[in-house]
Formats: structure tokens, sequence, C-alpha cells
């Protein structure tokens, strides 16, 4: 059985804002849109969290379930959530998930794989699915050559990703703390 995937996360951290958009396309296979309204883009922890998933349907779910259940034992701490997160995988008590997060408050951005990978971007930026690289590359064109805000940003990479990738479309969610 396909599991149903594509998507496009872009996160944007800017001027003391960081905002998290994703797309709503649920895609099986290369040649089947599910859905289009999907919501890959959520609060979590009382709102102060943002997170956003890409891959496999059931394991981004399983994922943001986990997560959520840390920032919860970790009272919203970001970072020690992701790091227990990443020893729980590569400890082995998960495996054979295919799927990636962003997850942002106002202090912290970061990408959390299945496999237990924990990466904070160097600028701000950063994206994940099969939009992603196009989402990435024009979010950070944007943030360099202009001054729009970090949720004009995001919006205006996942336009243009949108335009590219046939996995992308554009019914966005839009989150920002």
């Amino acid at each position: 059985m396909e599991q149903f995937r594509g998507t496009t996360i872009v996160a944007v951290k800017k001027d003391g804002k960081t905002v998290v958009a994703g797309d709503g396309q649920v895609t099986m296979g290369q040649q089947v849109v599910l859905k289009g309204t999907a919501h890959k883009v959520r609060r979590l922890y009382e709102g102060k969290v943002v997170v956003g998933f890409a891959g496999g349907t059931a394991d981004a779910f399983a994922m943001c379930e986990e997560f959520e259940k840390l920032l919860n034992k970790y009272s919203g701490s970001l970072m020690r959530s992701a790091v227990e997160y990443a020893k729980n995988i590569r400890s082995g008590q998960r495996s054979n998930a295919e799927a990636m997060m962003i997850v942002a408050d106002k202090e912290t951005l970061l990408i959390l794989t299945s496999v237990g990978d924990v990466v904070e971007p160097d600028d701000g930026i950063c994206a994940i699915g099969s939009g992603g690289n196009y989402a990435l590359s024009a979010a950070k064109a944007l943030i360099k050559n202009t001054d729009l805000s970090a949720k004009e940003i995001a919006v205006k990479a996942m336009e243009i990703a949108s335009e590219i990738c046939v996995f992308t479309n554009s019914n966005f969610v839009v989150e920002e703390v």
C-alpha cells in the first residue's frame, strides 16, 4: 500500500518573528491528488509552538504526536524536547518512519527527522517536503533582496514553490510565533 505524501513546508525567522507555512495538498504516488485542503501546519503546547510536517501521513502524525508529548513533559522547552525526541529515535524506540517536521517557538527554529536528526538552520530559513528546495531558494533570495516581513517572505516562497512543484498547491496554512 502506497503512503500519502507530497507537501511543502517553509519557515522564516526575521525581526523577532518566526513563520511556518505549508500547502494543503495530499498526494498518493506520482499521479493522484487525494486532498487539497489538508492542514500540515499547526500549533502545539498552548499555541506557543508551531510545527509543520511532511512525508508519509501516518509517520508525520505519529512524529507530531510524539513530539507534543515531549513538549508537555518538558514544559514547552523546544530544544529539550527535540533532543529527547532524537534520543528516543536513536535508542530504537521508533523506526521505519518516513517524515520530517519543522518546529518553532519564539526563539528556536529546528528541523526534526524521523531518523533522529535535529538541525538548526544557520540563517533562520528552512524548508522540507517535495517542494522544499523551491521554497527554500525563494525564501533565501527574498530575505536577502527585499524588505518583506517573515510572513510575506514565507507566503511568497510558497507561491513560487506551488508554481513549480506538482506536489504543492496554493492552499496555504500560515502560523506565526
